[in-house]
């Protein structure tokens, strides 16, 4: 029997949005992805009470506007704002059209990639937990390896176009000694981002509150979290907009390729030409990954 809808919400884009480049959206490890099934997008995820578990079946109309059925016990209103978050529908995509004007090469990408906006992970704990389970694995084998995780000890949402595994609860998850292919170093490592969850430390609203090198240098205090991983959390799960690290490793090799540089752009020059994608650097800087990497930009490394 299918998991039973408890509400449905109607969210009206601040400017352009498209789902389905949503359901495209190649950039970062896929699991937990939004699953697409024609014109529909499924998700299951922890909510951010950290409490329950949510799922959400998303179209959108010809019209633009996004529907949402809501499934499972979480408060929906946590819900609809968490969906909003992973979608980035809680921010102006005209406000994010502004950085085309002010910068001709943004809005040719923003053109060629209409109503592309960033889709993140669940929430800080779940990107947390995936730094934890992929380190030193092939994205395919830890994707496998997190879907047994939330089949046994998370939830399995039974959905119109399928069945879809929610990441267990952090309580849950420190419930669990051992798991076949995590070894004991890694699970303590899981149960430490358990524990980070449950005291608050991986709220959105609260990295986001700091300075970035703050952030980061709070996240790299996880068990097993370093440099790389922190960067992943604080730009790929809070919903930040104009977060820079200058840490991703493509981006100076695609920045050079779009600004005509004579090698991969210096941090200066990153500082220099990113000051024109403000308030929106971090979904500037997505765009020119996802756009690099479908053209094959060459010296990314």
């Amino acid at each position: 029997m299918a998991d039973a809808p408890v509400r449905d919400i109607t969210i009206a884009p601040d400017g352009a949005f498209s789902l389905a480049a949503a359901a495209a959206f190649g950039f970062g490890p896929n699991t937990g992805r939004p699953k697409p099934d024609g014109s529909a997008m499924s998700l299951a995820f922890v909510a951010d009470d950290h409490r329950h578990h949510a799922a959400a079946i998303v179209t959108q109309d010809p019209e633009g506007v996004v529907n949402a059925v809501l499934i499972g016990e979480a408060d929906p209103t946590v819900v609809e704002a968490q969906l909003r978050r992973v979608l980035s529908l809680d921010h102006s995509g005209l406000a994010w059209a502004e950085v085309g004007v002010r910068d001709p090469v943004i809005g040719r990408l923003q053109a060629a990639h209409t109503g592309l906006r960033p889709v993140l992970f669940h929430s800080p704990y779940e990107a947390a937990a995936w730094s934890v389970l992929s380190q030193r694995r092939h994205r395919a084998q830890a994707t496998a390896l997190r879907r047994r995780l939330s089949a046994a000890h998370g939830h399995v949402f039974k959905l119109p176009n399928g069945d879809l595994e929610a990441f267990p609860l952090p309580e849950a998850l420190l419930r669990v000694g051992s798991f076949p292919s995590i070894e004991p170093v890694r699970m303590e490592r899981l149960h430490g981002v358990a524990r980070a969850a449950l005291a608050g430390v991986l709220e959105p609203s609260r990295l986001l509150g700091m300075t970035t090198q703050e952030a980061l240098a709070d996240l790299c205090r996880l068990p097993g979290i370093g440099p790389m991983y922190a960067g992943l959390i604080l730009l790929r799960s809070t919903g930040a907009t104009d977060v820079m690290t200058f840490n991703e490793p493509h981006l100076p090799a695609y920045v050079a390729h779009l600004y005509g540089l004579a090698g991969p752009a210096s941090p200066g020059e990153l500082e220099r030409i990113a000051a024109a994608w403000r308030p929106f650097r971090t979904w500037t800087s997505v765009l020119i990954r996802v756009a690099g990497d479908l053209a094959g930009i060459p010296g990314g490394r």
